[in-house]
């Protein structure tokens, strides 16, 4: 198994999917990845030297944030919103929908289970 980003990659898949298992890196980037080092789109991370890996490993560091660094952007970025206290921050901080969606119904996965209201009964 190849190594790449502190990601163990399958061998047996070809490269532009098994690229897709790093977080941060979709079928856009994986292929434009691929184009970069110059590697048929179809070929097995088996069948990739050394050298090559190692030419991917380089790509991914110089040019894409990936893994800790993309997550730990993103969670910085939430934060700061909610220290602004905008409107995008306290939807956050409440943890309700955040791009519009209604809240009347649904929301259930953002909201969490349904708490029981006391008092209220048929």
């Amino acid at each position: 198994m190849a190594r790449i980003a502190g990601v163990n990659i399958p061998t047996n898949k070809r490269v532009i999917i098994a690229l897709q298992y790093i977080h941060g890196i979709g079928p856009k980037f994986a292929k434009e990845i691929v184009d970069k080092v110059g590697i048929p789109a179809e070929r097995r991370v088996s069948e990739l030297s050394d050298a090559e890996v190692l030419q991917i490993r380089e790509a991914i560091d110089h040019d894409y944030q990936v893994e800790g660094d993309l997550r730990r952007e993103v969670s910085m970025n939430i934060k700061r919103l909610m220290d602004l206290g905008c409107y995008r921050g306290l939807r956050h901080r409440r943890s309700l929908p955040v791009r519009g969606q209604r809240t009347h119904t649904n929301a259930r996965t953002r909201k969490g289970p349904a708490r029981a209201i006391a008092g209220k009964k048929k």
